[in-house]
Parts: C-alpha cells; sequence; structure tokens
C-alpha cells in the first residue's frame, strides 16, 4: 500500500474525537446523526449529497466512506459520477465566479 498522509485506518477512529471532549464530542455526533435521518430528502439522497460535498471539499475519509455508503443504498457507479461531475461543475464556477474580483481589481488599478 502507499504511504499517504491521510491513514484509511483513521476513518474508523472518527468516533474517539469525543474522547477528549465528551460533551460537544456528543453533541455533534447526535446532529450528524439526525441530519442523516429520513426527512424531506432520503437517507440515499443524502449520502449522494454527501459524496458529492466530500468531494468538493476533497476528504479522503468522507470520499471511502459515502462510497461504501451509497453502494450498500443502492447508488450505482454512474449516479456517483454524475454527482462528482455537478460538485466539480460548481467548484469551477465557484472559482471562475471570483474571477470577477481579480476583473474588478485591475480595472480599478488601471484607471
Amino acid at each position: 500500500m502507499q504511504k499517504t498522509y491521510y491513514d484509511p485506518a483513521d476513518l474508523k477512529k472518527f468516533g474517539k474525537i469525543s474522547d477528549w471532549n465528551e460533551e460537544l464530542g456528543k453533541k455533534f455526533f447526535d446532529y450528524y446523526g439526525k441530519v442523516f435521518e429520513e426527512g424531506a430528502l432520503s437517507e440515499r439522497e443524502k449520502s449522494l449529497i454527501a459524496l458529492a460535498v466530500a468531494h468538493t471539499i476533497q476528504c479522503p475519509y468522507c470520499i471511502d466512506a459515502y462510497t461504501g455508503d451509497g453502494l450498500q443504498r443502492g447508488i450505482t457507479k454512474e449516479e456517483m459520477m454524475e454527482a462528482l461531475h455537478v460538485a466539480a461543475a460548481i467548484r469551477g464556477g465557484a472559482s471562475l465566479v471570483h474571477g470577477v474580483q481579480m476583473m474588478n481589481k485591475v480595472n480599478k488599478l488601471d484607471m
């Protein structure tokens, strides 16, 4: 296995973040659990959203977790890839729209 800064085994240690502050850890996990419960969106839809967001924020642990979760919920590889492209398009667009700030600055300095 190739060495990486992110150790895949650390994903299983996620629950241990409560060890050094039980109160805040419990509050976070209570919230996290509530967020992923069935609501206006299905648990399957939420898993697909989480996978797309995981790619956008580039969290290898989340990508690992929600790829597996999505497969268990019947999300196809085609649906995963399409969601990834949606995330990439939004991220790319967000980068480009910030170019307006650059253009405004250039226009201001050129005056």
